[in-house]
């Protein structure tokens, strides 16, 4: 079977967005791939974290993981920080990085944006990303549409590298969703849905109880038109919300414009919220029962130990390859 490997950061609740964007896609993956579903958390140290908060997060991912759906008897489930060689190999992808491109990328562009100081890790981000993916011979890198331009630079620089030092790396494809790969906030709906947005209101998180749900997509902006239409251009509100319904209850987009042909703002918002709460139900159930769980830890421990014995192949060949240390 091919490769895939996926990173999610522990910076705060899993979102709707994170989820249909790429997370969803993992559950019918891993029967046909041989997946490594990584929490990145040392992508996360490039902006200023709470060290309990941290931890936290990086546990309550893992579960998030395994909540919806992802069976840890065919897919490797880790922790980036338990794997050392991904460091190793993010110093040697740096090494092959140019600072132009690394300054060209579009979410260094956003974080840096307005402040008065960055850590050098938020430019060198996108080089540990890339060692991640190129460690475990990645052949398809499942992503939301906003990490495109961070798996083109990957496969630059494994093109640059083999080029130099021997074809050491498997060049990865770009995998994003047909429908849903960007989900825009709910209160700003030019804009992705972000856990790291202030406003509260502007995102829905896979852990958000009933009543939060149903009042976040009520108050969702929408317009004054009160037409259940989807025109992304003209329309943008609604139609981000017709995309969340039609995503999580299988229905055509042409269906449910005429579902509710004649019928408001209103009814539509309140059957959405009915089926977000349903979809989520079950995962929040089983998140539940794995928090605090040794069968989590077992888990953990037991990715860790696939992900150490496949990382640290890759990162011999390539230190062999740029002669570093002692050949073995």
């Amino acid at each position: 079977m091919k490769n895939i490997f996926s990173g999610i950061q522990p910076t705060g609740s899993v979102t709707l967005g994170n989820y249909i964007g790429a997370m969803r896609q993992f559950v019918d993956l891993q029967h046909d791939y041989h997946c490594y579903f990584c929490i990145v958390d040392q992508h996360a140290i490039t902006m200023p974290q709470d060290r309990l908060e941290l931890r936290k997060n990086i546990r309550s991912l893992a579960a998030l993981y395994l909540a919806i759906g992802i069976d840890p008897n065919k897919a490797t489930i880790f922790i980036q920080s338990e794997v050392p060689a991904h460091a190793q190999a993010g110093w040697i992808m740096q090494c092959i990085s140019y600072i132009g491109e690394l300054e060209r990328m579009t979410q260094f562009k956003d974080k840096s944006s307005g402040r008065e100081a960055v850590s050098s890790g938020l430019l060198t981000y996108p080089p540990l990303m890339a060692a991640d993916i190129l460690l475990y011979k990645t052949d398809v890198v499942p992503v939301g549409d906003d990490q495109k331009q961070h798996i083109e630079l990957t496969r630059d620089l494994a093109e640059r590298f083999n080029k130099k030092h021997g074809e050491i790396f498997t060049i990865p494809e770009i995998r994003t969703p047909e429908v849903g790969a960007r989900i825009m906030s709910l209160q700003e709906p030019t804009k992705k849905m972000s856990k790291s947005d202030p406003n509260l209101k502007s995102f829905i998180t896979l852990l958000d109880d009933p009543k939060q749900i149903e009042k976040k997509i009520k108050s969702a902006v929408t317009d004054s038109e009160g037409i259940v239409k989807y025109n992304v251009e003209n329309k943008p509100g609604i139609s981000n919300l017709i995309s969340i319904y039609s995503i999580f209850t299988g229905e055509s987009i042409d269906n449910l414009e005429k579902k509710y042909e004649g019928k408001g703002y209103g009814d539509f918002k309140s059957d959405l919220a009915k089926v977000v709460v349903d979809t989520i139900k079950p995962i929040q159930d089983r998140y539940y029962e794995l928090i605090d769980s040794k069968e989590l830890d077992d888990i953990l421990d037991r990715g860790a130990e696939v992900a150490n014995r496949d990382a640290n192949k890759m990162i011999q060949k390539m230190m062999n390859a740029m002669g570093l240390g002692r050949k073995r």
